[in-house]
């Protein structure tokens, strides 16, 4: 076999092999006698057509079959004595087949070379603090006591700023086009209220109606509204008034049984928020060192990963739309220009993945079957199905050495954290 390297790139290259002549003859005998056995031409007994025969009849599917047999072996064994892991799946192109002559293709390859990742203990960051200020627990405690809030009926007054009114509306926009709706709760002074909207409405009184006309700016952040003018019909039906219950001990046994007294509710407050905060302060950390690892890797990273993270990115927003119960294919969203607008952080994300699996191979980290157990167990009990379900997927699928690669990558990123400056 005849090989001849390009180095396109330090991450692209290009193979042209040539197969001689007589392993694809004998190749292509060994395909013609399998069809011969299953061939139905008429004038011949099953089994009895001549092979010279089949080989005309059936000469497209047997060089089909013959390419898909040799050309992958052939790249694997060029690949295996040049000592080069594919990223991807090569790209098979130009094939030259036919019988009695050798079979020619180009394989265009994507591989990552072998790079230093530098020092790890040149790697510094700088840990966010996680103190949690009395300011921080009391816009907790506001917080639930707005989540607890009651509201109760207002007679003798209009609606004032923060209070809860029902009105039926109608809606009347530039195009003559009119919507009605009845008993809309409006909570007046909030920040999602058209512009200029609650002004319409305060000092007015159960009962009354007014029709007023609000122009919406041309910087407003619905575009089709912005710059017009839209009319609106309301009828005023009820106002109430929110009512905030006080914070004592009372407000924290209301919440739960764990909290026996305000000072206890504050003190989960404060642990929870301090949790969160040390959390944050790890995902920063954490954050700091891939971004440096990723600015290590000074060559271009395997178009192909790119383009697969940049989808990857894609898809989880648009899951992360579905779970919120918004249709991808309805919420306005420019998916073309939002997948482009990830290739930058897609790029970073591969290239931190290229130095994380490279300090993995320096370092002679491994990944123990135990621990693949641990993690499938974990996955099993997220999912709510048993471990021997998820294994069988992740098999059948071909998950399992991307579930082994992640955790490699895992105990790479422990590693580097352990060995960087941490300030």
């Amino acid at each position: 076999m005849k090989t001849e390297f390009t180095d396109v790139s330090e991450t692209r290259k290009t193979i042209t092999i040539e197969i001689p002549t007589d392993v694809v003859d004998a190749e292509i005998d060994r395909i013609a006698k399998g069809y011969t056995k299953q061939a139905r031409i008429p004038g011949f007994r099953p089994g009895k057509v001549p092979t010279t025969l089949v080989k005309k009849r059936f000469k497209e599917q047997i060089l089909h079959d013959v390419m898909h047999g040799l050309i992958p072996r052939a790249v694997d064994e060029a690949l295996q004595e040049r000592g080069i892991e594919p990223v991807d799946t090569p790209n098979i192109k130009d094939v030259a087949i036919e019988e009695g002559q050798p079979l020619k293709f180009t394989a265009n390859i994507e591989t990552v070379p072998s790079f230093d990742p530098g020092d790890l203990s040149s790697l510094q960051a700088t840990r966010p603090s996680s103190e949690v200020t009395d300011d921080a627990v009391d816009k907790t405690l506001q917080r639930l006591r707005e989540r607890a809030a009651k509201f109760e009926p207002v007679e003798g007054r209009g609606g004032e700023t923060g209070d809860t009114v029902v009105v039926d509306l109608e809606r009347t926009d530039a195009d003559g086009h009119i919507d009605r709706h009845e008993n809309v709760s409006i909570e007046l002074g909030s920040p999602v209220n058209p512009p200029g909207f609650d002004a319409e409405l305060v000092g007015l009184t159960s009962g009354t109606k007014k029709t007023f006309t609000i122009h919406f700016p041309s910087d407003y952040s619905v575009k089709e509204m912005a710059d017009t003018d839209v009319t609106y019909s309301a009828t005023m039906k009820d106002i109430r008034r929110k009512v905030l219950p006080e914070l004592d001990d009372e407000f924290a046994k209301d919440l739960g049984a764990d909290f026996t007294s305000l000072d206890a509710l504050k003190e989960r407050v404060r642990a929870d928020i301090t949790e969160e905060a040390e959390s944050s302060a790890t995902r920063q950390v954490r954050a700091d060192v891939l971004k440096q690892l990723s600015e290590r890797v000074t060559f271009e990273v395997p178009p192909s990963l790119v383009d697969r993270e940049m989808d990857r990115r894609t898809e989880e927003f648009a899951r992360q739309l579905m779970q919120q119960n918004v249709d991808p294919r309805s919420a306005g969203v420019d998916w073309g220009q939002f997948r482009e607008s990830q290739r930058e952080a897609a790029r970073a994300s591969v290239a931190s993945a290229i130095a994380l699996d490279e300090i993995a191979r320096r370092e002679q980290l491994t990944v123990a079957a135990d621990e693949i157990d641990r993690e499938i167990e974990r996955f099993a009990a997220q999912a709510g199905r048993t471990p021997a379900a998820i294994r069988a997927q992740l098999e059948k699928e071909g998950g399992i050495a991307r579930l082994v690669t992640g955790l490699r990558r895992e105990k790479a990123v422990d590693l580097a954290l352990s060995r960087a400056r941490i300030l």
